[in-house]
């Protein structure tokens, strides 16, 4: 399976973005069936995980995004996608999806920058 994110961009800060992942190639069990995450690198910066989602639909975040990004998942069309309000200049990074064990293959992320 071959994770392919889409959605990124410039903005100002405080604009907002919404951020896609395909799973292309996943079978439905197999994606409705595990917990997906996104993540995000800033220059000089370890990966790091942001959101997740269950497979139940509840979610959970890292303080710095809490209450501004919304993780969500649309099984049938095996995507999942990530809502940006309120972006701050350290929200720029690379965002990467995976499932959240990071099991299958990289894509190559979605750039998103945010000026001040």
């Amino acid at each position: 399976v071959q994770m392919v994110e889409s959605g990124g961009g410039l903005v100002q800060a405080g604009g907002s973005l919404k951020l896609s992942c395909l799973a292309r190639g996943s079978i439905l069990s197999d994606f409705s069936g595990n917990a997906m995450a996104w993540y995000r690198q800033a220059p000089g910066n370890q990966r790091e995980l942001i959101a997740v989602i269950s497979t139940s639909g509840s979610t959970n975040y890292v303080d710095s995004v809490k209450g501004r990004f919304t993780i969500s998942r649309l099984n049938a069309k095996r995507s999942f996608y990530l809502n940006m309000d309120n972006l701050k200049p350290e929200d720029t990074a690379v965002y990467y999806c995976n499932r959240h064990d990071g099991n299958w293959s990289w894509g190559q992320g979605t750039q998103v920058t945010v000026s001040s």
